[in-house]
């Protein structure tokens, strides 16, 4: 005798689908920042200046993303962005002022921690099985008689 099918019952969580960004969704993906400086170089003096000022402002104008900031004792200062595909980028902070600091800080945000892609070198690909199209009989200057 066979054995009996059973019917599972169909779980809540099984319903669920993933967040993508899309036609009425847009998922940010950027999760942490980490601002990195030392608190006695001059290098990282533009860099204080702008967690002292305007690190706040950054913070509440984008509350998904987790801000850190942490002191690197004899080191240039540093920003870091990490990312949904595990993926983290750095851009060092010496030589900027204020307001360049807070470019990069916005670099990060926008950016989506994917790799680079040269766009000089792609190689083209092509639909059609040729470059002109389908021949076609219709578009010849004689057409041919049978």
């Amino acid at each position: 005798m066979p054995p009996a099918t059973t019917l599972r019952p169909l779980l809540r969580a099984q319903l669920t689908s993933r967040p993508a960004n899309g036609h009425l969704a847009f998922i940010p993906q950027i999760r942490k920042l980490v601002f990195e400086y030392c608190d006695k170089w001059p290098s990282s003096a533009n860099t204080r200046t702008f967690i002292r000022n305007h690190l706040e402002n950054l913070a509440r104008a984008n509350p998904h993303v987790e801000i850190v900031v942490r002191q690197r004792t004899h080191k240039e200062p540093i920003i870091r962005g990490f990312y949904l595909n595990d993926r983290e980028k750095v851009i060092p902070l010496n030589g900027f002022e204020v307001t360049g600091v807070a470019q990069k800080a916005q670099l990060l945000l926008d950016s989506s921690g994917a790799k680079i892609k040269p766009l000089k070198r792609r190689t083209i690909e092509s639909t059609t099985e040729a470059a002109r199209g389908i021949w076609s009989g219709l578009h010849v200057e004689e057409p041919f008689k049978i």
